[in-house]
């Protein structure tokens, strides 16, 4: 083998190995950080792996009964069904089922063909404390 061709090979091989170090950096860096934030604090293997290799959401706290959330937040389930009564910002759905599902709206509900009322069938996506990330 010629030097020229050893060279090519040795500064393609360097090349490979920084671009792995620097991929890899971020990821080893925030796994230290979080030893840091909580020393003597064990993990199971699975959920060191997955800490690791992607960010798990928090779960947020269950509302208790008679509260309801009052912005967007993750999705829990979507309700369909036809609006049943409105209270101010207070929607009652009734779906297919025949259950009754009370929503919450805001500013921040998505709220898409304009303004719903009383017998519009509606698709609401609600968090778990009942608040309406988006009414269709």
């Amino acid at each position: 083998m010629t030097t020229d061709v050893k060279t090519k090979i040795l500064t393609i091989a360097i090349a490979a190995l920084s671009t792995v170090a620097l991929a890899a950096a971020p990821a080893l860096a925030k796994e230290k950080d979080a030893k840091k934030k909580s020393p003597g604090s064990h993990h199971s293997s699975a959920a060191a792996a997955a800490s690791s290799t992607s960010h798990v959401p928090e779960v947020g706290h269950a509302p208790k009964a008679g509260e309801h959330d009052t912005k967007p937040g993750p999705a829990w389930k979507t309700v369909g069904g036809t609006v049943k009564q409105i209270d101010g910002n207070a929607y009652t759905v009734e779906d297919y089922e025949g259950n009754q599902v009370k929503l919450y709206v805001g500013q921040g509900t998505k709220q898409l063909r304009g303004q719903k009322k009383v017998g519009d069938t509606v698709r609401a996506e609600i968090t778990r404390g009942g608040f309406a990330n988006s009414v269709q």
